[in-house]
């Protein structure tokens, strides 16, 4: 199975709004989909997800797609910095431990 675990920082606390109103339609995506598990946490600017999926067919096909193909293409207008991450897990780990794993991520920065 496969885990995405991913930061973003938002450029101000304004964005707040724009972060929340691309989410609601990108979790609603996500919930027409075969995901495992899913957590969300964020506070201020600073905002997590971790997703569990059963293969990477399967995570690819929601990235690339629908609700989170359009947040991120509109990404660069909220975010400072976004981290993403793929593992291999059978569940999802902590937060503490998805923070660690987020240090070594393919960072973007706008």
């Amino acid at each position: 199975m496969k885990v995405t675990i991913t930061s973003i920082e938002l450029k101000g606390p304004m964005k707040f709004f724009a972060l929340s109103a691309s989410a609601l339609k990108v979790i609603k995506q996500l919930k027409g989909t075969e995901y495992r598990a899913f957590k969300k946490r964020g506070i201020w600017t600073k905002h997590y997800t971790m997703t569990l999926w059963n293969n990477e067919n399967d995570l690819k096909e929601f990235a690339r797609s629908g609700a989170h193909l359009d947040a991120m293409k509109r990404s660069k207008q909220i975010a400072k910095e976004i981290r993403t991450v793929t593992i291999d897990a059978e569940t999802l780990p902590s937060w503490d431990e998805a923070k660690k794993i987020l240090a070594k991520a393919k960072v973007l920065t706008f």
